[in-house]
């Protein structure tokens, strides 16, 4: 590319885009070094606070896992309740040691919480279900389901019927309504069958989408008492000794010893008795290992 003349001046090249042309006439184009590329400021830059995000949430969910520690989170349907039901199946072969299950914010879909209560009720081991946030409607089978049942402090419990939909013929529409009818009765009955009421009371407090907190739970008898820290003496209202779940009362979490054959081979009543002990031992409350 060249210049055009301009009062009778020999042509140039074109400045670089990195060199602003001087005043005056122009001169002949020089080599020069291109200019370093600007470098941000580190005090503007946001703060990375996960460095490496690669393999969450599946990585951490396997090192719960390893510790007999299983998530349910979120709205569960027909997906989400076969993996939960495949990570107890996993546990149950591995062994016959308590199983921690937490259920956090979880709303799910009639049928499949059917289908994880009928896993929950041929585990081996004990399960013990551990409650924070909001659970709500047929969500509350899987609790109702499992051996032990324990509330963080933060927990809240809707007592409510799911909700649900049909579409097609009359004759499929009458089936379908029967259905459900039959597995509500069933989800009825065994929150019933722990809270020791009639389902009638059950079925009432549920349609009219009944709000309990943890005190008000512990009364109902949806749960048994409060989750409460392990092993915080610089806490107040928090200390305790190791497998105590909650006041009053053990956990059934993992302890010591709880590899050997044979799952939790105290009745309900020792299990209490021993205050949270494990099946040989002092429980550990399924914590994750240091």
């Amino acid at each position: 590319m060249t210049m055009p003349r301009a009062q009778g001046l020999p042509p140039r090249p074109p400045f670089p885009p990195w060199e602003p042309q001087p005043p005056g006439p122009p001169l002949p184009w020089r080599p020069g070094p291109a200019p370093e590329p600007s470098r941000p400021n580190p005090a503007m830059q946001p703060t990375r606070v996960w460095l490496d995000p690669g393999g969450w949430p599946e990585g951490l969910y396997d090192r719960l896992l390893a510790q007999r520690i299983v998530m349910a989170h979120g709205h569960l349907d027909g997906d989400a309740a076969t993996r939960l039901c495949a990570q107890l199946l996993t546990l149950d072969a591995e062994g016959t040691r308590p199983i921690r299950l937490e259920l956090h914010n979880l709303d799910a879909e009639l049928p499949a919480v059917l289908s994880v209560m009928g896993v929950l009720d041929v585990i081996r081991g004990p399960v013990s279900a551990y409650v924070g946030g909001r659970i709500r409607g047929p969500a509350l089978g899987i609790l109702a389901a499992s051996r032990h049942r324990l509330a963080y402090p933060n927990a809240l419990f809707v007592l409510s019927e799911p909700q649900v939909s049909f579409d097609g013929t009359v004759t499929a529409l009458a089936a379908r309504e029967e259905q459900a009818r039959a597995m509500l009765d069933e989800l009825f009955a065994r929150i019933a069958g722990i809270t020791g009421r009639q389902v009638d009371q059950v079925r009432a407090d549920a349609r009219a989408e009944r709000l309990f907190s943890v005190a008000e739970a512990i009364a109902y008898g949806l749960v048994e008492g409060q989750a409460t820290g392990r092993g915080l003496p610089g806490l107040p209202g928090l200390a305790g000794t190791p497998g105590e779940g909650y006041a009053g009362g053990g956990d059934g979490g993992p302890g010591a010893g709880g590899d050997q054959p044979g799952g939790d081979r105290h009745p309900d009543t020792q299990h209490e008795q021993h205050g949270g002990r494990g099946e040989d031992g002092p429980g550990d409350g399924g914590q994750l290992a240091p």
